[in-house]
């Protein structure tokens, strides 16, 4: 029996069938970002109630975001940790206990006991365990997009990179999905639109509790990956460095700046079309607060309201879903694309789209006598953020990693990536909302923060390389060269 080199095993058939490739990046991230909606729409609907009882309801939102935006903290310390054991020992181990500590995090999250059980202690054990998630996230993007991309055929490198982001979408769905399910399973005295005690008592546990069976599944998957050829060539190589964050700092500082504020734009409108655009939709007009506030019989201060769109929960999620459906398929339409003309002119041109996307919130976000009006431009809003939240997020699972050689690729990939978190999805939900209380309910503040963003990863972009020809089996080290 003969054995065959690593250059002949590659052009004969790939170490990970694509098959397993695309399963594994795709059904990896599915989990994480699944775990992370779920604290999202909870940051929404439950936490501001449970653990965050201020008595004022725009102060227990901010307070459930700051927990929210506290993982986007942890995220560049899991980019550091999980790069420096994913560029020295390979890419699989450091996926599989990436996702372990998602899921561990994310179960825990629905035992916890709340406010009125334990006091603040509730809020500072979800912290921690927030802190825990955004720490396993941190690693999990990047191990993933190296799988698709560093096992992906000559020519369609990004279109693997978007399977990995495919489980924003999938994610969204499904954490979603099961929310609204349990939301309409449980009585509802007050109409379904609105969240029942069972839903406060112990429903919203439950999305967090069965984030268990997902993460058994993904890890079967994830186990049965082996290494990639390019991880493999660097390591016969000798380029493999004891410490690749002093590496990548030291030789790619450059990259690193440009990939975190490629990235920007993305993230901030990620966290607005999702966490905000749930909160402002969800959230009762003037006159409805008003109307509730009499039928409690409250008093009700018009002067500190800041008022909503009035949809109820369901209502809008389900209009959220439906935006989120052309989210994904512009993930996967942006791959083709960006392997046909280019990462860098496909994402001027879509950062381009959102700036002015940006300057249009007052248009489509402002209420109209006309109930229908308002909900054909709200849905619209809403599927073209999503369509261009696609055609961003899609090529970045190609982009960031080609920016880097193998040999700092999981690092240098992961600390832009998660620094950009920082900058732009830790604050974006925070910002928001005060932007939306400084416009007396009007968010076109909000979009004008968004284009304001935009503009910044759009003079990264006209300063970064294209990257669309980087060879992976020759870019393994700064001035090296696969044997």
């Amino acid at each position: 029996m003969t054995t065959s080199s690593p250059s002949t095993r590659s052009a004969a058939a790939p170490a990970n069938p694509r098959s397993r490739v695309i399963t594994a990046s795709l059904i990896g991230t599915t989990i994480e970002f699944y775990d992370f909606y779920a604290y999202a729409t909870a940051a929404v609907l439950v936490f501001p109630i449970l653990f965050f009882p201020t008595g004022n309801e725009t102060t227990s939102l901010l307070l459930s975001f700051s927990v929210f935006g506290a993982a986007m903290v942890a995220r560049p310390l899991g980019a550091v940790v999980f790069g420096h054991f994913g560029d020295r020992f390979g890419r699989k181990a450091t996926l599989v206990a990436s996702l372990l500590t998602m899921g561990v995090a994310t179960f825990l999250i629905g035992c916890l006991p709340t406010f009125n059980e334990i006091g603040v202690w509730a809020a500072v054990l979800l912290l921690i365990l927030r802190l825990a998630q955004g720490f396993a996230l941190g690693g999990e993007w990047s191990g993933a997009a190296l799988v698709a991309t560093e096992n992906a055929p000559k020519g369609k490198r990004a279109l693997f990179g978007t399977f990995p982001q495919l489980g924003a979408p999938i994610g969204f769905i499904i954490a979603n999905g099961i929310f609204l399910f349990i939301n309409f399973a449980l009585p509802h005295p007050d109409g379904t639109a609105q969240r029942s005690a069972e839903f406060l008592a112990w429903g919203w546990r439950v999305p967090f509790l069965f984030s268990a069976v997902m993460v058994i599944v993904g890890l079967w998957v994830r186990l049965k990956l082996v290494e990639s050829e390019s991880f493999a060539k660097a390591e016969k190589s000798g380029v493999i460095r004891k410490f690749p964050l002093g590496e990548v700092i030291r030789r790619n500082w450059k990259q690193l700046i440009l990939g975190t504020f490629i990235m920007l734009a993305t993230y901030v409108l990620f966290y607005l079309m999702t966490s905000f655009t749930l909160s402002y939709g969800a959230k009762a007009t003037l006159e409805g607060a008003q109307a509730a506030a009499e039928k409690a019989g409250t008093a009700f201060n018009a002067a500190e309201y800041v008022p909503g769109l009035g949809y109820g929960y369901t209502d809008f999620v389900i209009m959220q879903i439906v935006g989120v459906v052309f989210f994904g398929i512009f993930t996967m339409l942006s791959g083709p694309i960006a392997d046909r003309i280019g990462r860098k002119r496909l994402l001027i041109g879509v950062t381009a789209a959102i700036i002015v996307f940006g300057l249009t919130f007052s248009f489509f976000l402002v209420p109209h006598a006309d109930p229908g009006v308002t909900r054909i431009l709200v849905q619209s809003f809403l599927i073209l953020g999503f369509l261009l939240m696609g055609a961003t997020f899609g090529p970045m699972g190609a982009v960031l990693p080609e920016l880097f050689p193998t040999n700092v690729r999981y690092t240098g990939s992961a600390i832009s990536y998660n620094v950009s978190s920082i900058l732009g999805a830790a604050l974006a939900p925070i910002v928001a909302v005060a932007l939306w209380a400084a416009g007396g309910g009007n968010p076109w503040l909000v979009g004008v923060y968004l284009s304001a963003m935009g503009v910044l990863t759009l003079i990264a972009l006209i300063l970064s390389p294209e990257t669309k020809d980087v060879d992976y089996d020759e870019n393994i080290a700064a001035g090296a060269t696969a044997p």
